[in-house]
């Protein structure tokens, strides 16, 4: 293990004859390995000394006569009589192992060889010690306790100091120590010289974590309160040292600091900190206004009420206008739009101006004013938001969707740092949906996902917006796995778009049972959510499935207030024609041929506004229509590709199907059946021939058709559901399933549905 010029020295020594004069010194920190080279030392002649920085200057002085002399020492203390003694000798030095004298001392493999030299540095002592394991035990940690208690305290006070990070602080250190700059240097090399300290002079991780364990706890909080005070003093970071004193009972300005420090990255943490800081007692109001800020952002909605409720409740305090702001997000995602406008407008900041007029605009009322923005990234993004709502209500829906889409690139170098009611990527997918630009909306709300935007209070909210893209788009299995995902507590307006996904794929899997399980969690969301306009796309889902169960009383009084808080509006088309959207399929479920007529020519009016409105236009008719059993196979094509074309895939694919079963004409039901495979995304038959009964195969294989209704039933579904997604009646399916039984020679339906998961999974 040792170097080859080690090795050279220690051959010379060994080989020495009596009466030659050889001073060899080999000058170490401790467990470098020092006494372990001694004992290779075979010569009965040499006098050999080990730790000699502990004898006394006799001592060293009557070794002086020796002429064969090896002495081993600590770099620290310095002492004269040793240099002198010294001064010309051999010197010998002695590292760390490399990583691969670590491999070759411990035989270990590679993963264990990796995190020892992480944890020892090398040392040779604590690498024998830490021997071959992949992690550190208390036994491992209790051999340093004989070190560390013979040092001296400024020495221990110092390694505390390192071990909460301040080893390279010397003004800190002078302070803690008392102690001028070369007194702290000594100090340092002393601790260098125990063999603890890596190269940078930070505690070795394996030291670090003997320090932590084996000083009592009142010496560590002491140490790491008076460095977060120095700290804190000289304007410096101090949630590093503060961390660890958490829920140490102990509190004061510098928790309040650290918070401030943690707000942006760990919210959540920065709560924790805020509340430590009181020390039990009651917060003042700028505590108070920071703590709520801080639970808002870590999602828990209900502190951050009754912290911001206390401050706005005091008086002749500037903080109240703060902890306004924060009870108006908070309301804003708790669904109450209006009362959270209220207090925007009260708290009168900047920012507060700008969600003020969103929260108007939302609840149905004109604002048309500007409120001047700081220049910050979040005044930048709250004005182009106000614009981007402006212009959604006021027809510019192309300027309208830049303008959000602006704000949310705006705010992505921010992350989760800000504190929003909504955020300018949820409001652009809104926009973008309601607009025919699903990939858009998908690009924006992608981004707002990877950059955190908003934190975790709007993290819910972009994720269940992507869900419902797929859903629009028929990926029904990816939208409910995408809902599964954030499943939890949520606020009101999260909640009403996570029932409202969860109704929509249901009635889109002809789920029957699962539709019918959710109505009452879907009537109670709308319950606890007010109307305004960003709640529009639930609501019209709601609507569709309320026809579907034949409850469309429940619904009748939210649907009322929506139209006429869009009356107030203007009618803007970008957010009423897709509700008349939602309402004529609701209409067309009722089989209520006078209200679709009704909405189709509300959508009729804006025909002419934009492509989007043209396309649902055209759509509607053409499905009054189909309904009424006028089936034009290239007006409806027409139709269905238009609908895919502005992200309608699923209500493209319907309209097809629901074209193709409704005609005589069996090649245009052919031609129709396969455009609605093709917007599935789903294949085409081969010979493009489909038929209402099964076909039969001499070959005694399944047809394609057949393959199709097996999988989907033994995915569970009923043979009604099994229709609704083929295009085809039940009556067809069950046909198709005793074909099946016929052919395959299956004595009983459990037999069947064996021998089919064996074909299908073939």
């Amino acid at each position: 293990m040792l170097d080859a010029s080690v090795r050279d020295v220690l051959d010379r020594i060994n080989d020495a004859a009596e009466g030659t004069r050889l001073r060899v010194v080999v000058v170490a920190p401790g467990g470098y390995g020092k006494t372990a080279l001694l004992e290779e030392i075979t010569n009965a002649a040499v006098r050999v000394v080990d730790d000699a920085h502990l004898l006394d200057d006799a001592s060293l002085g009557a070794l002086a006569s020796e002429p064969l002399l090896v002495v081993a020492y600590r770099p620290w203390p310095r002492r004269a009589a040793l240099a002198e003694l010294t001064r010309g000798a051999v010197a010998v030095q002695l590292a760390p192992f490399s990583r691969e004298q670590v491999r070759e001392f411990l035989h270990a493999p590679k993963p264990v060889v990796d995190f020892v030299f992480a944890q020892t540095g090398g040392v040779p002592a604590f690498v024998e010690r830490l021997g071959a394991v992949s992690e550190v035990s208390s036994e491992v940690l209790s051999g340093f306790r004989a070190e560390l208690d013979w040092l001296d305290p400024d020495l221990q006070k110092f390694l505390l100091a390192a071990e909460a990070g301040a080893a390279q602080r010397l003004d800190l250190l002078s302070s803690l120590l008392d102690k001028d700059f070369d007194e702290v240097s000594d100090i340092i090399e002393a601790a260098r010289a125990t063999g603890m300290l890596a190269e940078d002079g930070t505690l070795l991780p394996l030291a670090h974590r003997a320090v932590g364990a084996l000083t009592r706890a009142e010496r560590r909080i002491a140490v790491r309160q008076k460095l977060a005070q120095l700290q804190l003093e000289r304007g410096g970071p101090v949630l590093e040292l503060v961390r660890p004193l958490l829920d140490t009972g102990i509190g004061g300005p510098v928790f309040a600091a650290a918070a401030r420090e943690a707000l942006a990255s760990d919210p959540a943490l920065a709560a924790r900190l805020f509340k430590a800081s009181t020390g039990g007692g009651a917060p003042s109001a700028e505590t108070a206004a920071s703590w709520a800020t801080a639970s808002a952002m870590a999602g828990d909605l209900d502190s951050a009420l009754r912290l911001a409720d206390k401050v706005i409740s005091a008086s002749d305090t500037p903080h109240r206008r703060t902890a306004a702001e924060v009870a108006a997000v908070a309301l804003a995602h708790r669904g109450q739009l209006a009362r959270s406008t209220e207090l925007f407008r009260w708290a009168a900041t900047p920012y507060a101006a700008a969600f003020a007029g969103i929260g108007l605009i939302g609840t149905g009322h004109r604002f048309d004013e500007t409120p001047p923005q700081p220049p910050t990234m979040l005044g930048g993004a709250a004005s182009l938001m106000l614009q981007g709502v402006r212009q959604s209500v006021s027809g510019a829906e192309t300027a309208a969707l830049s303008t959000l889409v602006r704000a949310s690139s705006m705010l992505e170098p921010a992350g989760g740092a800000v504190l929003l009611p909504d955020s300018p990527a949820a409001l652009a997918a809104l926009v973008a949906v309601q607009c025919g630009e699903p990939n858009v909306a998908e690009s924006v709300l992608d981004r707002a996902v990877e950059c955190g935007t908003g934190g975790v209070l709007m993290s819910v909210r972009h994720r269940l917006l992507q869900a419902w893209l797929h859903m629009l788009r028929g990926n029904l299995a990816v939208a409910r796995e995408a809902l599964m995902a954030v499943r939890g507590v949520f606020e009101p307006r999260d909640w009403i778009f996570a029932v409202a996904l969860e109704v929509g794929v249901a009635r889109r899997n002809s789920d029957l049972a699962t539709l019918r399980r959710t109505w009452e969690q879907a009537c109670e969301a709308v319950l606890r959510h007010p109307v305004d306009l960003f709640s529009l796309l639930p609501l019209g889902e709601f609507a569709a499935a309320a026809a579907r169960l034949r409850d469309q009383e429940r619904l009748a009084p939210h649907l009322a207030q929506a139209a006429a808080l869009l009356r107030s509006l203007g009618e803007p088309p970008l957010w009423a024609t897709q509700l008349h959207w939602s309402l004529l399929h609701a209409a067309l479920i009722d089989e209520n041929s006078v209200a679709a007529e009704e909405h189709a020519a509300a959508l009729a009016v804006n025909r002419g506004h934009s492509r989007y409105c043209a396309v649902l236009s055209a759509a509607a008719e053409s499905w009054l229509d189909v309904i009424a059993g006028k089936v034009d196979p290239d007006r409806v094509e027409e139709a269905a590709r238009s609908l895919h074309a502005v992200g309608l895939w699923w209500d493209a694919a319907r309209l097809a199907g629901q074209a193709a079963i409704r005609t005589s004409d069996r090649q245009v039901m052919v031609r129709l059946l396969d455009c609605a495979r093709l917007l599935q995304g789903r294949p085409v038959s081969a010979r493009r021939v489909e038929s209402d009964a099964p076909v039969v195969e001499d070959s005694g294989k399944l047809s394609e058709r057949e393959r199709e209704v097996a999988r989907l039933v033994l995915e569970g579904m009923t043979y009604k559901q099994v229709g609704d997604r083929l295009f085809i009646s039940a009556k067809t399916v069950e046909h198709h399933m005793a074909r099946m039984r016929q052919r395959l020679g299956s004595t009983s339906r459990s037999d069947l549905l064996a021998q089919l998961r064996h074909i299908v999974g073939a």
